[in-house]
């Protein structure tokens, strides 16, 4: 399906005030919920001074227990809004975002564990005004909770990408990213429940925009800090990773595959690639045994992990890095739900 894009300028002429909602997904973490609300306040007031945006911001809560309502409450004179998401997994939670909006055209998704850096909101703002893009990315940048491990370090693992604003892309993370909803709605577009707790819903929703036509751009003016804590600064962790993200990637291109002939297609490929992107890895990771180059070996250890995770999606086991029973692995289901 194609959904025609706004002409640059268009979306805001066309109303006397832009409702924007600011919306954080949220489970289990008061600490930096509380110490980010107050941040995105004052973003809310920078953006709707001029009176052209009026916005608010609303927590999403996937506690059971509801755990996030306390934190919010305890913010004195805020118009925040909170909603309780049960369902699991973060693909419930930003569509729970999606249907609270109500009568707003665009919302900004953040992180509870991201900070924004200043002007954050303002350049996402300008530059979908500016491009009339059903999406706009943002830029995350790492800050890390005490000293890296060399080895982190030396493969480069944090090191987000970047490029000038406005630049066309085709995929986009969930943690910095604008969305006209109007175009959003158009096409149809929802966050996959079936990756809720294996992450890379944001990428099957970002390809799934772009696949319907709508133009998606990167801003490198909005900045997000991505606060790195001691638990994810580890070696298994970013090997985890790896298998994750290969697993996903096999998942992604088997949901968006068009007809049988084409997911077999895409199983076989996921295979051989898999294959290639392991024995790749594994030379990798002996030239740097023979160089003493740490970089290499980091790098082609985490090429061994990947692979293995493209085979494992590519024979139908789904990886669910977030899963909250303790099995983090099962068969494929049907597809997208």
């Amino acid at each position: 399906m194609s959904v025609p894009t706004v002409e640059p300028g268009a979306a805001t002429a066309s109303r006397e005030v832009v409702r924007v909602t600011i919306a954080v997904p949220t489970y289990r973490r008061p600490d930096d919920l509380g110490a980010l609300l107050p941040v995105l306040l004052e973003h809310a007031r920078e953006a709707g001074a001029g009176g052209r945006y009026a916005v608010e911001v609303l927590v999403v809560d996937n506690d059971p227990d509801g755990g996030a309502a306390a934190t919010v409450a305890g913010i004195t004179g805020s118009d925040v809004r909170y909603a309780h998401e049960p369902t699991p997994g973060i693909a419930a939670v930003r569509n729970r975002a999606l249907d609270e909006a109500g009568d707003s055209t665009l919302m900004a998704f953040i992180d509870d564990d991201e900070r924004p850096e200043a002007g954050w909101l303002t350049a996402l703002l300008t530059t979908w005004a500016d491009t009339g893009a059903a999406a706009v990315s943002g830029r995350i940048l790492a800050e890390y909770a005490g000293e890296l491990d060399p080895w982190i370090r030396a493969g480069e693992f944090f090191v987000r990408r970047r490029m000038p604003t406005g630049t066309p892309i085709d995929v986009a993370a969930g943690g910095n990213l604008l969305l006209d909803l109007d175009q959003v709605r158009a096409a149809g577009v929802r966050f996959d429940l079936a990756l809720g707790l294996g992450g890379g819903e944001d990428t099957l929703f970002s390809r799934s925009l772009a696949r319907a036509g709508c133009r998606m751009v990167w801003c490198d003016e909005s900045g997000a800090v991505d606060r790195v804590p001691p638990s994810r600064m580890t070696r298994a962790l970013v090997l985890t990773r790896a298998w994750s993200h290969g697993n996903r990637t096999i998942l992604i291109r088997l949901w968006l595959a068009e007809g049988r002939w084409a997911r077999l297609e895409v199983r076989a490929r996921g295979v051989v690639g898999g294959l290639l992107r392991v024995a790749a890895g594994a030379a990798h990771w002996t030239w740097g045994l023979l160089s003493r180059s740490l970089r290499h070996r980091a790098r082609g250890l985490r090429g061994v992990l990947r692979g293995a995770g493209m085979v494992a999606g590519a024979c139908g086991l789904v990886f669910e890095e977030y899963a909250r029973s303790g099995r983090r692995w099962r068969l494929a289901g049907r597809g997208p739900r």
